[in-house]
């Protein structure tokens, strides 16, 4: 099952509870606007390079559109009409001004000179400059980009617009970037499997875990999980994975991979295959890398109790149908790793107000934000005895269509107003 099916397998699978017709579902499941550019830009050889760009805006109900950029062989129209639809839904259930966009260009970034990137960069601007801005569509990094890139994207944006920080979020420091966004998918996602946990009885000192990616959202989970006393027992990366019963030391990891660049060869822990990791003995199981790794394959072979979905989609919806009979829960993307859109959001708060915040505000914010937002979703899987991802689907779906109807975009968007069900 492709990514735009998954994410409308889980939508329609919520939806059923919440009454609304056939109408409003299309409404809310199609995006407004789908956008693909080429970018020609000159390579550093002289030769011409031919790249294809997409932006995919899915609502804007809520107000502006937000979503990554993301660097990638693999981008194509229907990854980046998934990962739109899914930023409505994580901005809806994080309660934040916002609805869903995604966009993406399709190309290796790792074959790819640091002056070729910056063209490609400028080029996509000068392609969609006129449908981005702080109050239509606001980007940030995602897979392949990071703070670099959205530095160049405000500066070309603004040679059209005049000095804009606020079009995009996940810039560096000096430019309107904010304390703690780096960590903060990171940070959301421990959060998130605290709370989880504790309903549980049990806390992150004493669990064991499985972090599955050392990117950017898998090494700061780890970290924080480490600083907190848990076991991180395996880790992998594009390399391979390792693995220590005991523990693995994910600072010692954090400075080998700073090193080497990647975790094989780390003398602190052995060497175990890849695939092994998803079905490692664990308490929890963080996949932080791509998509669609849990499918129905090796979903009977999972042996962890809890899985906290730092990655987008990791979760094949035939993988999820198992899990839910198995009894292992499962915390959707959705709301498992918002922590990243929440302080981008805090991030283009400060752009516009033209005020700093501290990192400790920075981050206490984003954490009573995620608990939140956890409790909204446990509350309605308790009343209407769900799993959390269709409670969270139904949370986020009932949100966006009361602001749909209160906008008068859909008037059969009203047999939701008032229903229990958008906390």
């Amino acid at each position: 099952m492709r990514a735009w099916e998954a994410t409308q397998y889980y939508f329609k699978r919520a939806s059923k509870g919440l009454g609304m017709g056939q109408r409003l579902e299309r409404v809310l499941q199609m995006p407004r606007r789908e956008v693909k550019v080429q970018l020609t830009i000159e390579l550093d050889n002289g030769e011409l390079g031919t790249f294809t760009g997409f932006r995919v805006q899915h609502d804007n109900s809520r107000g502006p559109m937000k979503g990554g950029l993301r660097y990638h062989p693999d981008v194509d129209p229907d990854d980046v009409n998934s990962l739109a639809s899914l930023m409505t839904w994580k901005t809806a259930i994080a309660n934040i001004p916002y609805g869903g966009a995604k966009g993406g260009v399709n190309c290796d970034p790792n074959k790819l000179t640091y002056s070729e990137l910056q063209r490609i960069t400028r080029a996509f601007v000068d392609e969609i400059h006129d449908i981005i801005g702080p109050g239509l569509d606001i980007p940030a990094p995602d897979m392949g980009t990071n703070a670099q890139t959205m530095a160049w994207i405000v500066d070309q944006y603004s040679k059209y617009h005049g000095w804009t920080p606020s079009v995009v979020t996940g810039k560096p420091i000096e430019l309107g970037g904010s304390e703690g966004r780096e960590a903060a998918t990171g940070r959301g996602v421990v959060y998130a499997a605290a709370a989880v946990l504790a309903d549980a009885g049990k806390e992150i000192a004493d669990s064991r875990f499985a972090v599955q990616g050392f990117g950017n959202v898998g090494m700061w989970t780890a970290r924080f999980l480490a600083s907190e006393g848990a076991r991180v027992v395996a880790i992998s990366d594009l390399s391979g994975a390792i693995q220590n019963k005991d523990g693995i030391d994910v600072n010692s990891l954090v400075h080998y991979v700073a090193e080497r660049g990647s975790i094989s060869g780390f003398g602190g822990a052995e060497p175990m295959p890849a695939d092994e990791l998803l079905t490692a003995d664990c308490d929890v199981l963080i996949p932080a890398a791509l998509g669609n790794v849990l499918t129905l394959e090796n979903a009977n072979d999972v042996r962890a109790r809890f899985i906290v979905e730092g990655a987008n989609g990791p979760t094949s919806p035939e993988a999820d149908e198992i899990f839910i009979k198995r009894g292992i829960t499962v915390v959707p993307d959705i709301f498992a790793n918002a922590g990243g859109v929440i302080v981008s959001y805090f991030e283009w708060v400060q752009n516009v107000q033209q005020f700093r915040w501290r990192l400790d505000r920075v981050n206490s914010e984003l954490h009573a934000m995620m608990l939140d937002a956890y409790n909204q979703i446990k509350k309605l899987s308790k009343v209407d005895h769900c799993d959390l991802r269709t409670a969270a689907f139904q949370l986020a779906i009932s949100r966006v269509a009361q602001a749909t109807a209160l906008r008068g975009l859909e008037n059969e968007a009203f047999c939701v107003i008032g229903a229990p069900h958008a906390g």
